[in-house]
């Protein structure tokens, strides 16, 4: 290993998430995986698990709790874990670098597992745990208390546009949902230059089905989802609250979204359709140009040309951002329009953006790839 390269735990490495993060990090010239745990496959080669990531020189899965951290020297670690499941995990890898006190029964569960761990280690998580500032607004979305409300103060929200310093110095960087990843980098710089409205904002988001993790489950099998389209968690999707906290944030007052997210028939992808109202004396052209403005170095965020739709086609296996805003047939309205890949900037993409921040790397390596096509 080059003196260069840090060293990389991937827990969860068995679903999809786990699986992009080793396919972009296995030939990031900084990066060096040296454990990667999963459950059901445990003391499985990770290409038996998903053979087109054969021929790689990685570890075998095992059971996070035979990780002998004390044995392990690693610089990050990515969560690529259920949700719930993450607080405990981060909670004890962070509970030797002076974070606090974690809860007794946390360090208890967890003692003997995280012994030895590195005290500087970045943890870089995927998992909703720690997106929402609030943890009595968590506990209402996700079913249950927050398991480390201690570090919650310290997590930083990983939209790599808009906390790109922060994420430098924290150890703890929390990635953002795929959906929300989609309507902030269309809605915020709108927000933010007051060129539309606060109120009556509707996000339409259409999502493929590798969203929903790679667990059986029978509405997600191919007769249930083929030739079909229907939206879900209708009014009560978790990813809203996460929407309007970072909107929040954009404006300075406290926004609350119309957001309902559909499943489509396709392996990848997120199109969100932003529908908006303008602030008086706006136009499309301001839109546009708060856009192009905001946008202008960011090398993962294209706003295409004037009256060229977005596509998740077109952003297919990379980290893109495809944006553009269009006017409405009503006066004083108009639609934001924003394509990503669910997998890659909507999560493990991200996470190695964040990881390359973090550790002051090329923001680009290991993500230069161009979309696949067809």
């Amino acid at each position: 290993m080059s003196e260069n390269k840090i060293r990389i735990a991937i827990l969860g490495a068995s679903g999809y998430t786990g699986a992009e993060l080793v396919r972009l990090l296995a030939r990031h010239p900084n990066a060096d995986i040296v454990v990667l745990t999963a459950d059901r496959k445990a003391g499985k080669p990770l290409s038996e698990v998903f053979p087109h990531l054969a021929g790689l020189d990685l570890p075998d899965l095992i059971s996070i709790d035979d990780v002998e951290w004390a044995g392990v020297d690693v610089d990050v670690v990515f969560c690529a874990l259920p949700h719930g499941t993450t607080q405990e995990i981060v909670a004890g890898l962070l509970h030797q670098t002076g974070h606090g006190l974690v809860d007794e029964l946390v360090v208890e569960e967890r003692k003997d597992l995280i012994a030895g761990i590195r005290k500087d280690v970045k943890v870089i998580d995927l998992s909703a745990d720690f997106r929402l500032t609030n943890i009595e607004t968590y506990a209402k979305w996700y079913g249950h208390e927050h398991y480390a409300p201690h570090l919650q103060d310290s997590a930083v929200y990983g939209l790599a546009e808009f906390n790109r310093e922060a994420m430098k110095t924290t150890q703890l960087v929390a990635c953002p949902g795929c959906f929300p990843t989609s309507a902030i980098l269309a809605l915020w710089p709108l927000l933010e230059a007051k060129a539309i409205r606060q109120t009556g904002i509707i996000i339409d988001a259409k999502t493929g089905v590798s969203g929903a993790g790679r667990a059986l489950k029978e509405n997600l099998l191919f007769g249930e989802v083929a030739e079909g389209m229907n939206a879900y968690a209708i009014g009560s999707h978790r990813h809203g609250p996460e929407i309007d906290q970072e909107l929040s944030r954009a404006c300075g007052e406290d926004i609350a979204v119309t957001f309902t997210p559909h499943l489509v028939p396709m392996v990848r992808g997120i199109l969100s359709t932003n529908y908006v109202e303008l602030t008086d004396g706006k136009t499309v052209d301001d839109l546009r140009d708060a856009l192009e403005a905001k946008y202008a170095d960011e090398p993962f965020v294209r706003i295409l040309p004037e009256g060229v739709g977005p596509s998740t086609a077109n952003v297919r296996g990379s980290n893109f951002c495809d944006i553009n805003v269009f006017a409405d047939r009503v006066a004083g309205r108009a639609l934001v329009i924003s394509a990503i890949d669910n997998l890659v900037k909507g999560a493990s993409g991200a996470a190695v953006q964040n990881m390359n921040i973090a550790f002051g790397f090329d923001e680009v390596t290991g993500l230069e790839q161009q979309p696949l096509f067809p």
